[in-house]
Order: C-alpha cells, then structure tokens, then sequence
C-alpha cells in the first residue's frame, strides 16, 4: 500500500479531486473544503504540504491558471481511491476475505 492512503488529509483530498465535478480544484477550494469537513483551520504550511507530497508521489497534478493553482488526481492517483473506495465498501459490507 502507498504512503498516502495512510493520510487521512492526503486521502481526503484525493477523494474531494474524485468527486468534484471537472476533476479538478484550486488550491484554496481543496482547503476550504477540508476545513469545512474537518470543523478546523488548516495551517496552510501543512496542508500545502500534504498536496507537495501528493504531487511527488505522482497521484497528483498541478497546473496555473492565471492567479490560481489547480490540482487534478493522475491515472494513479485514481487508481489508488478506487481501490481504496473498494476497500472501505468490503469493510462496510462485511468482507472478511482480507484481499
């Protein structure tokens, strides 16, 4: 298993990239989105390190557009949460198969 999944800030953004809407957000939506869930302020010094690590680990992207900062899962990165998502749905449905 990757480093990341054992990140509950670095799983949480991969899964709010899943699901948005276009397949990407701008920085300041991902953090806004995280406190919001999180009911806390996120330092940003940690949170933009959470999206540094996920970006070297290949299971996200960055682009500019004009001011703003985009991020989007990779292949990778979209593998990794849907075999994640699996995971947590056997878990949920009572899958003692342990794969």
């Amino acid at each position: 298993m990757s480093k990341w999944l054992r990140s509950g800030r670095r799983r949480d953004i991969c899964f709010l990239l899943a699901g948005s809407e276009d397949g990407e957000l701008r920085s300041q939506q991902l953090k806004s989105r995280l406190e919001s869930h999180y009911d806390e302020h996120l330092e940003p010094k940690s949170f933009y390190g959470s999206l540094s690590a996920l970006e070297d680990a290949g299971f996200v992207e960055k682009h500019t557009e004009g001011l703003y900062d985009v991020y989007a899962l990779t292949e990778a990165g979209e593998r990794r949460v849907r075999d994640h998502y699996e995971w947590v749905r056997d878990c949920l449905e009572g899958d003692d198969s342990g794969e």
